[in-house]
């Protein structure tokens, strides 16, 4: 990756092991809030009170899977500043009742969960990761995540002998018939119950929520190992860059600023859940902290229209194959910095918005990038707008660059993942 400072390297180290060890979005909210409580922050419960003081380091966490972090300033609250991204992945997840026979095979069923590229899911070696839900030797309920990587299933894709014009016209695949994953030969159904009550020593099972997921490690590309492909980067590296930037020291540009990090589920399958953006997890952390600091409701709708929040995601960057599918006069490179991301109805970004982002960039010597879709070709949305529209707060859109996404194995560039980091801690 030519030439390359200690401190570079481990924040490249540090996204390797994130994306490693976060397979699902409770797996990366159980990571971040390890680096949280080693970093002096405080758990606390919604269901419990809080008494919050001033100059402290507070987290929360909705399902396992959303986060909000935050630290309380020495003076009374007057702005909000807010780094925000998602937990979840496109991906495939295992039905309720997942295991069946079909002749001699044992087969897992799935459900499409978001918009994942389904043929990048067939012929690799997948591992079972998620959360489990039974009742312990005190027959009492307990959540148990799980990540099982030493029992590998498939998805066998037809061979070509039996599909002899899927070269030329392209792979179809029907979503109930032909993403089963193979798990054995010959065994009983009873035998994938039977590996999920070893694997979390519960006394018996109920429910999970579990997801395949592809067991090849990230790993460096191209030919100064520049690139980085890997499971997840959308938008896992977005999550990462928001850690590493909110657990450095805080520059103390104000006494008065809430500075925040907030990590969403479901944002992949239209964030209308009790944890995702589109719900009130946001606006009653922050209608709480007021309470608990004294403040009233009009402070907490002036700090409103004082605040700032980034919606951090990924971004289509050019693709040397199809060049004419981005929009030629906002077209976003790899190595070339960030993008903010435009569109009337899929983003939060205005001109006033990104007018702030590019001044923050320029004073820190930071690229910035534009990127909008072709107008006769639909713009994906993130939780941008979402979360905008719920509490009021100016938002932008950004995002690195990246190909193949929302596939099993995604790409980017390391040296614009160092520019987002490098960016989100000037913010903070």
């Amino acid at each position: 990756m030519g030439l390359m400072t200690n401190h570079s390297q481990s924040s490249l180290e540090s996204l390797v092991a994130f994306l490693k060890a976060s397979p699902t979005a409770w797996h990366a909210v159980e990571n971040a809030r390890k680096l949280l409580i080693e970093a002096g922050f405080k758990e606390l419960e919604e269901k419990h009170s809080w008494e919050l003081l001033p100059e402290e380091k507070y987290f929360t966490i909705r399902n396992g899977s959303s986060l909000i972090a935050f630290k309380v300033p020495k003076q009374p609250i007057q702005k909000t500043c807010i780094l925000a991204s998602h937990t979840d992945s496109p991906s495939l997840k295992l039905k309720p009742n997942a295991a069946f026979t079909k002749e001699n095979m044992l087969m897992l069923g799935v459900e499409v969960y978001g918009s994942p590229l389904l043929n990048s899911w067939l012929n690799r070696d997948l591992g079972i990761a998620g959360r489990c839900i039974g009742l312990n030797q005190q027959n009492k309920l307990k959540a148990t995540l799980v990540n099982i990587q030493d029992r590998p299933l498939t998805i066998p894709q037809l061979a070509i002998h039996l599909d002899r014009k899927v070269n030329d016209e392209g792979l179809i695949l029907n979503k109930q018939e032909h993403l089963p994953a193979l798990f054995g030969v010959n065994v009983k159904e009873e035998a994938f119950q039977q590996l999920l009550i070893e694997k979390t020593a519960l006394h018996k099972l109920l429910a999970y929520d579990l997801f395949l997921y592809p067991l090849e490690e990230p790993r460096f590309l191209g030919i100064h190992q520049e690139l980085l492909a890997a499971y997840r980067i959308d938008s896992l590296a977005s999550v990462s860059a928001i850690l590493e930037s909110f657990l450095a020291q805080s520059k103390g540009s104000s006494e008065q600023e809430l500075q925040m990090m907030v990590i969403w589920d479901n944002e992949e399958i239209g964030s209308s859940t009790a944890q995702a953006a589109g719900s009130p997890f946001l606006p009653h952390v922050l209608e709480r902290i007021f309470l608990s600091l004294g403040l009233g409701r009009e402070a907490y709708l002036k700090m409103l229209s004082e605040s700032f929040c980034i919606s951090i995601d990924l971004a289509h960057a050019i693709h040397p194959n199809h060049v004419e599918k981005t929009e030629s006069r906002h077209r976003v490179y790899l190595k070339r910095g960030i993008a903010i991301k435009s569109h009337p109805s899929a983003y939060a970004t205005n001109g006033l918005v990104a007018a702030k982002l590019i001044k923050l960039a320029e004073e820190n010597d930071i690229s910035i990038q534009h990127f909008i879709s072709r107008s006769d070709m639909p713009s994906g949305t993130t939780i941008g707008p979402i979360q905008a529209t719920l509490t009021g707060i100016p938002t932008v859109d950004i995002g690195i660059g990246q190909l193949s996404m929302h596939s099993a194995r995604e790409l980017m560039a390391a040296e614009d993942y160092l520019s987002l980091v490098q960016l989100l801690k000037a913010m903070i």
